[in-house]
């Protein structure tokens, strides 16, 4: 066998039960994209039973360039960032730290008197009550306790949070301070959605362990599992292994984005203003994945234990209320139903038949903003990460179906 960054590569797909010429299939839609001009480039990777069993790249890491993209390129993940985030906030948990029904605010008392929405007067200010009881870190790792993003247009609160500048805190201090000015949502465990709570939860982490999220990010998750190229800067050696980022011209094609949600792209030369927990960081393809084998082996790595399995299972448990689950709601981001959930800082599908998806139960998942995405399949055993340099729209959305749809049409052996 091969190595790619560390992880080992499958003799051959057939021998993890993969069909390799439907599999050429992902291959063929990765290339295509990027020859009509819809991409850039394109980095996936596909690991079952701990092996590589695919690892392709396509295009180019800035348009015109010379170069292939190569397999070491390093991408903006954005809210893959999250999940990260909710590795960090278990280690805490296992030490005893807190429990999923603390209040946040023990770590953030800036929260201690927070209001919730309730409608618009006809002078057009919101009107708002009390909250019914603070968040408790199981709705803050969930996003059910009520709190605004500031990405979305569609909700006063939202437009509070974007007015506000929320997200361009130059601390995550500074951010939990201007937080504590904006109304919740809704009740804390009353709906879901996607919102600054994996930002506040980079404060906790470092107001418990009195170190910069990023150190701890580092110290406890990164260097552990190998993971030399993920962090929130780049490394002055490793800067020409960035790749560009690009949106849709409107035309078919592509230009380069300067901004992003309203905000200037992070070059991601230097260190940032703050160590967001939402969607701070960069990584290539084989480190997260090596990210993304831990999660499988429910804690695990080559020898390295970043979690106890407990603590991986209590991640991969839905934890939106039941209640919610049963209705619909156009706020959220994703249609959750009582088969498809969340859990602590991933979605969870719970029962996929029953929505017509063909992944395994169980299976974790979550993407970026620049287009990346990822997802964890305990019950087939494997793990996919695909990552292009396209911001969020329906092309990018349009490749995390189709690569999903055909990795599991060339899957012949399901299951372990």
């Amino acid at each position: 066998m091969t190595e790619a960054g560390g992880l080992a590569f499958a003799t051959s797909p057939q021998a993890v039960g993969f069909d390799p010429q439907r599999l050429s299939r992902l291959d063929d839609y990765m290339s295509g994209m990027v020859e009509a001009g819809q991409v850039a480039g394109t980095s996936t990777l596909l690991m079952r039973h701990g092996q590589v069993v695919a690892f392709q790249t396509h295009g180019k890491a800035r348009i015109g360039d010379a170069e292939p993209l190569g397999r070491d390129a390093i991408f903006r993940i954005y809210s893959m960032t999250k999940p990260v985030t909710g590795v960090a906030l278990m280690i805490l948990f296992e030490q005893g730290h807190w429990t999923l029904d603390d209040p946040i605010t023990r770590f953030l008392p800036e929260l201690s008197d927070l209001k919730v929405f309730t409608g618009m007067d006809d002078q057009g200010e919101m009107v708002v009550e009390d909250a019914v009881h603070p968040p408790t870190m199981r709705e803050l790792m969930s996003h059910t306790a009520g709190f605004g993003y500031g990405l979305f247009d569609f909700h006063p609160v939202e437009r509070a949070y974007r007015a506000a500048g929320v997200l361009r805190a130059d601390s995550l201090d500074n951010l939990v301070q201007r937080v504590a000015r904006m109304p919740l949502m809704f009740q804390p465990g009353r709906e879901w959605f996607y919102s600054v709570a994996t930002d506040l939860q980079g404060l906790i982490v470092e107001r418990i362990s009195g170190q910069s999220f990023g150190a701890f990010l580092s110290e406890r998750i990164f260097e552990p599992l190998g993971m030399v190229d993920t962090g929130f800067h780049t490394r002055p050696d490793n800067q020409h292994r960035l790749t560009a980022i690009y949106r849709g011209d409107g035309t078919g094609g592509l230009k380069e984005a300067t901004t992003a949600f309203d905000m200037p792209i992070n070059d991601f030369t230097q260190p940032p203003r703050m160590e967001g927990g939402g969607g701070g960081l960069v990584s290539t393809a084989t480190d997260y994945a090596r990210f993304c084998q831990m999660i499988l082996n429910r804690g695990e790595l080559s020898g390295t234990r970043i979690l106890a399995a407990a603590s991986v299972d209590l991640m991969a448990t839905n934890m939106i209320p039941d209640a919610v689950l049963a209705t619909a709601n156009p706020l959220r981001l994703l249609p959750f139903n009582p088969a498809f959930g969340f859990g602590l800082d991933f979605a969870v599908m719970l029962n996929p038949a029953a929505i017509g998806a063909v992944e395994g139960r169980g299976t974790l998942s979550w993407g970026g903003g620049g287009g990346t995405w990822f997802w964890i399949d305990p019950e087939n055993d494997l793990v996919f990460v695909g990552l292009i340099q396209r911001l969020a729209d329906p092309v990018s959305d349009a490749f995390r179906k189709e690569a999903r749809a055909l990795v599991y049409a060339a899957l012949t052996h399901p299951e372990k």
